[in-house]
């Protein structure tokens, strides 16, 4: 650091501010005669114009555009003259001070009031006429002004990123060094997404020791939401939780019933009989069972029967379609119950359903609200696409904050719905539901619509099932196959493996499976994606799926196979590595985390356009997805990663004109009748199955061996003592 050069002047103009990782380019007014202006860049807070800063970094020239300062650290300058000091204080940072009172600080502290304040800030409260206004406006704007700088460079020193220091300082402030120091596994249960390892590290370089009581209790409670999420249930049980923890300390001396109950106590976990709760999923599980037990709190004015008798075949001619008997009964339901389930496989006309529902409520209740949501984006853009209404993910309805985890829509701020509609609700969790719930007061009538056959939730949860098991809801099931057209003979296999049978793979049209040994699978997967390539069909047509991520026909050996078919390495192509991968010009992404901002959303697909080596600290991505163009700084590449091949439970909620799946033994363990179920149900023209035949039979006869836990029907049929959680 002792190298750095210093400037002293202040920001006049953003060009670039980056609200996530702090990013920023701005033209910079040097304090100098002739007032020269320069762009620095560096990761900073929107500081306020027109306040002097001394900034410390070096100088570098680049290619594109041309010198600039690059900012490691930067320090407030306090002005030391009278009428300086008096102009700072009178500024737009300090509300309620003004220049009157400014001229009485100056007056009382004199010229150096700013340095006095900042050395000694009870001297504030010996100032005349001080109020709680004027001096929480002088604490923050002289005595806490530079602690999120103090705490970015010592959380740096301890291998924290930017993004992680951002959450502490949005949850912590001014006393984030303070009370991490005193504890640094408050991470794990106060800054979302935050783990154990990350605080352990931070304990670790402050000589916790291992058996320390903050490291017990943070272990535990990172355990408990670690087996909850691979298992998909909503609780461990006491005995397997001890073993597991046993394991995990081997060596170290605890008592595990006091360890836990201390840590109900402090309601951290939840014990419940023999049941024990991460806080969050007793809190979601509760919530969502109140929620539907009590719903809908206001109701839609009664159904007339005549008008829906007289609309009915007015919407079945605008849409040019006969409903079924089993249509007509999900329709009719559907406006006679305060809510239901629709469930049915591929095929079953679950959307056409939808389209006259929502057709029939607009002419029946012109003056009340609708809202179509999908856990995923590409589920909600493909709702939209099909019903012509606008439908959100369930994270932008409720305009989820990424960096704070929170919900902009919530108790206080509920959904202005009458009627709410959830597609593809299989892959909905209990917590996510949970916020969905604490927002929706007002709605008046709820629509679930899902495939039970498919895969539940990444997280925690079987919602679905478990509404459909309660019976509080009326719950209709569409069976009937109605496409007859191309991709047909997908839909048969798919309600075939349904019953255990692949029979139409021996005469089908649009549904192929090539025998092949296990060696020779790869090679087979990138022909098929050649000749379909050949055939005028684009990278966005052809999805290939795999189960597993590692393995010959696994997704990071097919994907690295497939990038060097469909994007090779040319001289004018940039790309960047970045571990394994190589990111290059032209290759098919796939997005791995919500960014509302940015209106893309886990599973959404786009194109790496370019790359620009902007200053080699801070290369940025740009991905267009489906022409919204999204920005990608370093911080952010791990929201990224090939789509040429995707995981099965990635590819839920999409359907592709093209999918090729390859089956090996060596899937063995991950394959199930579930699995195959919801890979198979993607495409939409043709299906490729390719690998060894056996190793596909026997995934279809596997049934899941072991239901997810969950607790939810018990309490949606009050069934179960609840702790009541303040």
């Amino acid at each position: 650091m002792s190298d750095l050069l210093s400037i002293t002047g202040k920001i006049v103009h953003y060009i670039y501010h980056n609200q996530d990782n702090l990013f920023t380019v701005a033209r910079f007014e040097l304090h100098q005669i002739d007032e020269k202006e320069i762009t620095i860049t560096g990761y900073l807070p929107q500081l306020p114009k027109d306040v002097f800063y001394t900034m410390h970094g070096f100088y570098s020239e680049h290619a594109k555009y041309g010198m600039q300062f690059q900012v490691v650290k930067y320090e407030q300058m306090l002005p030391d003259e009278r009428e300086g000091v008096i102009a700072f204080l009178a500024g737009v940072n300090f509300p309620g001070i003004g220049k009157k009172y400014a001229e009485l600080i100056v007056d009382v502290l004199g010229e150096d009031a700013l340095a006095q304040m900042k050395e000694e800030p009870s001297i504030i409260d010996l100032l005349p006429k001080m109020t709680a206004k004027r001096k929480e406006a002088l604490v923050n704007g002289v005595v806490n002004q530079d602690h999120f700088q103090n705490a970015v460079e010592y959380f740096t020193m301890q291998g924290l990123s930017m993004r992680t220091i951002m959450k502490i300082d949005a949850v912590f402030g001014k006393e984030s060094l303070e009370i991490l120091n005193e504890n640094p596994y408050r991470l794990v249960s106060e800054v979302s997404g935050v783990g154990f390892k990350t605080a352990d590290k931070l304990a670790m370089t402050l000589g916790f020791p291992l058996e320390h009581p903050y490291r017990l209790e943070a272990a535990t409670i990172s355990l408990v939401m670690d087996l909850c999420m691979q298992s998909g249930d909503s609780y461990i049980e006491k005995d397997v939780l001890y073993q597991k923890l046993s394991q995990a300390f081997s060596g170290l001396d605890f008592s595990f019933e006091p360890l836990l109950k201390n840590i109900n106590d402090k309601g951290l976990l939840v014990i419940e009989e023999d049941r024990i709760y991460h806080t969050s999923q007793y809190e979601a599980e509760l919530c969502v069972a109140e929620y539907l037990k009590s719903f809908p709190k206001a109701s839609l004015p009664l159904l007339n029967q005549q008008e829906l008798d007289t609309f009915l075949p007015m919407i079945q001619e605008n849409i040019n379609i006969i409903y079924s008997d089993k249509q007509i009964e999900a329709i009719q339901t559907f406006f006679v119950e305060k809510a239901m389930v629709l469930t049915g496989g591929p095929g079953t006309g679950k959307t056409t359903v939808v389209r006259g529902i929502v057709s029939l409520f607009k002419l029946m209740y012109p003056n009340y609200s609708i809202a179509l949501c999908a856990p995923t984006g590409r589920a909600a853009k493909r709702l939209t696409e099909l019903t012509g209404v606008s439908s959100y993910t369930i994270h932008s309805l409720l305009k989820w904050d990424l960096e704070t985890n929170t919900f902009g829509h919530n108790e206080k701020e509920p959904l202005a719905l009458d009627l709410l509609i959830i597609d593809e609700f299989s892959m909905v969790d209990q917590w996510l539901f949970s916020k969905l719930a604490k927002a929706g007061c007002q709605i008046k009538k709820l629509l679930l619509i899902g495939d039970e056959d498919q895969l539940p939730s990444v997280s925690p949860g079987k919602l679905l099932k478990d509404i459909i098991d309660s019976n509080l809801f009326p719950f209709v099931s569409l069976d009937k196959i109605f496409r007859q057209k191309e991709g047909s003979d997908v839909i048969t296999l798919a309600h075939q493996i349904r019953e255990g049978k692949i029979d139409v793979l021996q005469s089908g049209n649009d549904v192929r499976f090539l025998e092949m040994k296990i060696e020779d699978t790869k090679n087979a997967v990138c022909s098929v994606v050649e000749e379909a390539l050949n055939k005028g069909y684009g990278i966005n047509d052809i999805q290939v799926l795999s189960p597993k991520y590692n393995g010959i026909v696994g997704i990071d050996a097919l994907n690295h196979a497939l990038q060097y078919l469909c994007n090779p390495s040319e001289e004018w192509k940039r790309e960047v590595k970045m571990g394994y991968r190589v990111f290059r010009e032209g290759d098919k992404l796939l997005q791995l985390k919500n960014q509302t901002e940015d209106n893309v959303f886990n599973g959404d697909i786009g194109i790496l356009v370019e790359i620009d080596d902007f200053n080699m600290k801070d290369i940025v991505l740009y991905v267009d997805f489906d022409d919204t163009i999204v920005e990608y700084h370093q911080d952010r590449f791990h929201h990224l990663t090939h789509a040429y091949c995707i995981s099965i439970h990635k590819s839920q909620g999409s359907e592709y004109p093209i999918v090729v799946i390859p089956f090996v033994r060596e899937q063995h363990f991950m394959l199930s009748r579930r699995l195959i179920y919801t890979g198979v149900s993607r495409a939409r023209k043709s299906l490729v199955l390719l690998g060894e035949k056996s190793s596909l039979e026997k995934g279809i006869q596997k049934l899941e061996s072991t239901e997810r836990k969950t607790t939810l029907v018990d309490r949606l049929k009050g069934e179960t003592n609840e702790i009541q959680i303040s």
